[in-house]
């Protein structure tokens, strides 16, 4: 027999923030979880880094240095690992500031402050991926 009574449990959430799954931050676990697959996405990305600047430190010249960059896998590795890297930085920062910094106008002003930074760094090294990578293709 099916229970009809009235579900009586109060919430504090309103019903909107109910129905978007909100919590009380108002943007959800969302940040949580991009925070998380960056954290787990960088795992290989470094290691991948780290065995890429082994092989540059043993190349016996400038020009065989530029070839292992140049080459599509090592290029399209280090771009991912940018991409990846800045924005679990980006992640990361903007939860310390959100957590210690009180005041409303010096909150905004470090959040967008990070945003800013995090955009300037991720453009510079993919800016300097891709003129490694395709500079004999441009020359």
């Amino acid at each position: 027999m099916a229970d009809n009574r009235a579900d009586t449990r109060v919430s504090m959430r309103t019903p909107l923030a109910r129905v978007k799954g909100l919590g009380a931050s108002g943007h959800g676990v969302e940040h949580w979880w991009i925070h998380r697959v960056t954290a787990v996405s960088n795992v290989p990305l470094i290691i991948s880094f780290v065995i890429i600047v082994a092989a540059l430190a043993n190349s016996p010249s400038y020009q065989g240095a530029i070839a292992i960059i140049s080459h599509p896998l090592v290029a399209i590795i280090l771009i991912l690992a940018v991409i990846s890297v800045v924005n679990h930085m980006r992640l990361g920062m903007q939860i310390v500031i959100e957590d210690y910094v009180h005041d409303k106008g010096p909150k905004i002003a470090a959040v967008i402050a990070n945003n800013f930074y995090a955009v300037i760094v991720g453009v510079a090294c993919l800016y300097a991926i891709l003129k490694v990578s395709l500079g004999r293709i441009l020359l």
